[in-house]
């Protein structure tokens, strides 16, 4: 009998690295960390819109991870996909592109970033697709500094129908 790890050592890979991102972005509150898992209920709660569209497929690149040219509100934005990432979370250039004009008082919530604590400004994106997979009124937190590229995270993924990964890439299904 003959077992192929290769499509577990992809998943295994693909969950250690979301939860270092769980850890930086997961804890969100306005007064400091919380727990992750209200914020998943809140996301889950507010849109619950299923995604429209048709599967795509990214393709796994050399670095091990999933990156894909989202559409964010008509612009192309480069994402990790990260499904440890409670939010879809947008670096402050990222945001700039996209049109969002923050003033520091917009920054109302802190999370942590590899880099330390941060803060961010909740905004909701009204539409982001990864070639057929689009889903509207997005939950998204720009965050102000540390965070070195935007994450595709669970509030955009956890609104598919579903996602898979395979040893040639992540297959979303809306």
């Amino acid at each position: 009998m003959r077992f192929d790890l290769q499509p577990a050592i992809v998943l295994l890979a693909a969950v250690t690295s979301s939860f270092a991102a769980a850890f930086t972005l997961g804890n969100l509150s306005d007064d400091g960390p919380a727990q992750a898992q209200p914020m998943l209920a809140t996301v889950a709660a507010s849109h619950s819109a299923p995604a429209s569209g048709t599967a795509t497929q990214i393709v796994r690149s050399s670095d091990g991870h999933y990156w894909a040219q989202a559409d964010v509100d008509g612009r192309a934005v480069k994402v990790l996909v990260d499904t440890g990432a409670s939010v879809v979370a947008l670096t402050r250039e990222d945001a700039a592109r996209l049109g969002l004009r923050l003033k520091p008082d917009d920054f109302t919530r802190e999370v942590q970033t590899a880099s330390g604590s941060a803060r961010a400004a909740p905004v909701t994106l009204d539409r982001v697709a990864v070639a057929g997979a689009s889903v509207d009124n997005v939950e998204a937190l720009v965050v102000e500094a540390g965070l070195s590229h935007s994450l595709l995270g669970m509030s955009y993924l956890g609104r598919l129908s579903r996602f898979e990964a395979t040893p040639s890439g992540l297959t979303l299904r809306p």
